[in-house]
């Protein structure tokens, strides 16, 4: 199946990013808005209460999920922004490589945040995600 999604890799800014720097989209693409994905087991509790590596991968689970029932995949995401409640880098870190290693070699354009607060008790990272589809 063709993918819209065309990841833009600069050989002039620096090679220290583990993902891409820009991506495009066809102009018939479909494009899908991800709400926030947020690390909640089906019952509404927070998963993994205290592990950012845990809620990461909740938060990634429940993304891929939301993709599949946009009729989408991971290859086809075109950039994602990953906030983490903390102020430590590497916080920050340990929930990065949680998503980055999600991704594989699908390594959409990313914004890595510290946000003070996220919206539900014991939450501690949410994925937010936009992707693009060719339909057949």
């Amino acid at each position: 199946m063709p993918r819209a999604v065309t990841l833009i890799r600069s050989t002039t800014l620096s090679d220290v990013a583990e993902y891409a720097y820009a991506a495009t989209a066809p102009a018939d693409a479909r494009l899908v808005f991800l709400a926030g994905s947020c690390p909640l087991n089906e019952d509404g509790s927070t998963a993994a209460v205290g592990d950012y590596a845990g809620q990461a991968a909740k938060a990634f689970e429940n993304m891929r999920t939301a993709l599949a029932d946009a009729g989408a995949s991971l290859e086809d995401v075109i950039s994602t922004r990953v906030l983490v409640a903390s102020s430590r880098q590497e916080d920050l870190v340990t929930a990065w490589d949680v998503v980055r290693a999600g991704f594989g070699d699908h390594d959409a354009p990313s914004t890595l945040l510290g946000v003070t607060v996220l919206g539900y008790s014991d939450q501690l990272v949410e994925i937010e995600a936009v992707a693009a589809v060719l339909d057949a």
